[in-house]
């Protein structure tokens, strides 16, 4: 399969500061991905370099199949690009807009482009200064999505919005993607939202790479473990790497498992703690989001 996105070593230094670190992935055509970590993680400067808009210190990445670098107007008519930072002129009103912007691509499917302003109930004589950010959003939103891009590129664009607004949006966006089989790349913290709809995540934390992986797969590999002895327990150190966040109280131990593996981390689990009762519970995006942040912070210290 061919790849939509590919990157290889990626670096962006200011100054003396790494905000992104030698990053190597690759996204495949078709699929849905999320860029997730924490703020100030590398993010926003990993795009900003896939929409040329920043050029890398070290290494290089490809959009389509063209280096980005060489990014320009024909080969920017097949991305749509939409970023919590963008500023549409706030003049013009909606229908203006979509004006401005329909002459520009060659694909822009006027069907669709209805279709899109019926759903998000765009007010299209209202000037833009004049609408909500919610609103303001579903413009570009459209202006974005018109000409079905092959690839569209979310940088946090419904970060502060009103959660119904933001779920809804972030639904119907996705849902349309996946049935027009766009690549999608998104960057945002509504990890429920995205769970439930992503193929696959990469986490950066520190301008760094930590883990990329089908969503399938990690929801197999981690587990929230409890286990229940029959008496109190010191406390205790993590058996291995693959325990972490590891906490007693008790007769009770807590600790996440990040290689778990049925019945081979039960038995591991159970040789650990001799005669206790173990419970394995699946863990949500959020919870193993957090888990890695912890992981990540504590292997700092």
């Amino acid at each position: 399969m061919a790849e939509a996105i590919q990157t290889a070593d990626l670096t962006c230094r200011y100054g003396r500061t790494e905000a992104v670190a030698g990053l190597s992935f690759s996204v495949p055509e078709g699929s849905l991905f999320a860029l997730l970590g924490p703020n100030g993680a590398g993010k926003t400067t990993t795009i900003r370099m896939l929409m040329n808009m920043v050029r890398p210190s070290r290494g290089e990445a490809t959009v389509l199949g063209v280096d980005t670098r060489r990014l320009g107007p024909s080969e920017l008519r097949a991305i749509g690009y939409v970023s919590e930072n963008q500023k549409p002129p706030s003049w013009m009103n909606v229908a203006q807009l979509l004006a401005f912007c329909r002459p520009l691509y060659p694909g822009w499917d006027e069907a669709l482009c209805r279709k899109l302003i019926d759903e998000f109930d765009l007010p299209l004589d209202t000037k833009l200064s004049r609408l909500s950010r919610g609103m303001r959003v579903k413009a570009v939103l459209v202006s974005s999505l018109a000409y079905r891009p092959r690839l569209l590129v979310l940088d946090e664009p419904f970060s502060g919005l009103d959660p119904v607004v933001r779920d809804d949006l972030i639904r119907g966006v996705l849902e349309l993607a996946g049935e027009e089989r766009w690549s999608v790349l998104i960057s945002s913290h509504d990890l429920d939202e995205v769970e439930r709809l992503v193929d696959a995540i990469g986490f950066i934390d520190a301008g760094r790479l930590v883990l990329m992986e089908p969503l399938a797969s990690l929801h197999a590999r981690f587990r929230r473990v409890e286990v229940t002895t029959t008496v109190p327990l010191p406390d205790l150190s993590p058996s291995g790497p693959h325990w972490t966040g590891l906490q007693t109280s008790g007769r009770v131990v807590r600790f996440v498992d990040t290689r778990y593996a049925g019945p081979e981390s039960e038995r591991e689990i159970a040789a650990a703690f001799p005669g206790a009762s173990i419970d394995a519970h699946p863990m949500t995006l959020r919870e193993i989001f957090v888990a890695v942040a912890r992981q990540q912070r504590e292997a700092r210290r």
